[in-house]
Order: structure tokens, then sequence, then C-alpha cells
């Protein structure tokens, strides 16, 4: 198949799932791994584009603009390692099956698996992380809006968030929050936060 048959096969998002898109990427980079440099100066641009004072997304994405100027990569680096990487249990966990279920690797990422599966997705090769890493979550969501941005494929995003984010995704952002010592990522979870119950209220009025 040609290159051309592929940009006119490919959907045509509109403005609302473009930015939802860019959204799911935004917190997957924010929480696969510490934001480099480079990330991190363009947080403050993307938070003059989307934050204002007139919503929680809006006033979440002001203040994480305000702790990406704060804050340098390599002290970035260090908050990471300590919330999400420290030998033993971490400070903060970044699995869902941990606030579902209690311990990591149990029922909930057997279903999400299957439900994988059956979206013909799965695991990159190399990468260690479960499937329930709150990044990976993020990823698969991005995917299925920019794959199908039709009522079915609406209904797809619905039943994937319904099942395996909005049952832990507030359990996250209070853990977050109550990490000491740290200044980055409780301004992630408020964006967290902020964005994902937009989607939770979107998805329960279809």
């Amino acid at each position: 198949m040609s290159a051309v048959l592929d940009v006119r096969s490919a959907p045509v998002l509109s403005d609302e799932d473009r930015a939802r898109a860019e959204h799911y990427a935004v917190l997957s980079r924010l929480f696969a791994s510490a934001p480099d440099a480079d990330f991190l100066h363009r947080l403050p641009t993307l938070a003059a584009t989307w934050g204002s004072s007139g919503s929680a997304l809006g006033q979440a994405w002001l203040m994480l603009g305000d702790a990406a100027r704060g804050i340098d990569a390599e002290q970035l680096e260090d908050e990471y390692t300590r919330l999400f990487l420290t030998i033993g249990r971490p400070d903060v966990m970044l699995f869902g099956s941990f606030y579902m279920a209690g311990f990591l690797m149990e029922g909930p990422v057997v279903e999400l698996r299957a439900d994988l599966a059956e979206l013909g997705l799965g695991r990159r090769f190399g990468v260690t992380e479960s499937e329930d890493h709150i990044a990976a979550l993020c990823d698969v969501m991005r995917h299925l809006i920019v794959t199908g941005p039709d009522t079915a494929g609406l209904g797809r995003q619905q039943l994937f968030f319904t099942r395996h984010i909005a049952p832990w995704f507030e359990a996250l952002c209070e853990a977050l929050e109550r990490a000491p010592d740290v200044r980055f990522y409780p301004r992630a979870a408020a964006l967290v936060r902020a964005f994902f119950e937009i989607e939770r209220l979107a998805f329960d009025m279809l």
C-alpha cells in the first residue's frame, strides 16, 4: 500500500480528540521515566496553551508549568527515583493492580492482558514494567483515540478507561499528594485528577 493511501485512510481527529490524545501523551511521558531537560522545558509552553484560571484542568496546567520552571532535570530525576524506583516498595506505586487488588500482577493484570489482546495490543519487546503501569495505560488510550475517533472507537475508549483507569486513578493522585519532600509530582497529580475526571464524566454521559 502506498504512503498516499495510508495518509488518506488515516482517521481525521476533531480538535477535542486531538487535545485528548495530546494530554494522554503528556501524562504517559511524565510517568514513564523522569522527564528530560527538553520535555521539562516544553511544559511551560504547554501550560501557556492549555492553562487558565477558569477550570480545574486549566489551573492544574498552570501549576504544572510553575513546577517545571522551578526544577531542573537532575532534581526531577532524583525526585522520580525516590518516589517510584526505590529498592523494595517505592513510596508511590504506578501500577493499577496495586490499587485495585492490593498486590502487583494480580487479577486486574490478567483482565487487562485479555482486553489488550482483544484490541490487538501487547507489551513492547524489552519493556520490563507490567501493562498496568499508568504510562502504558495512557499510551493505550492515546492509541484508541487516534485510531478510532468514531462511535465504535469511542465505545472501546469508554470500556478501557472504565475498567483499567477509573477505578484507581484517584488513589494514585492521593498517594502522590501525600508523598514527602517532593515538589513536582504533586502538581502532576493535579493534572491527572483534573483530566481523568473530565474523561470519566464524559464517558458516563455516553
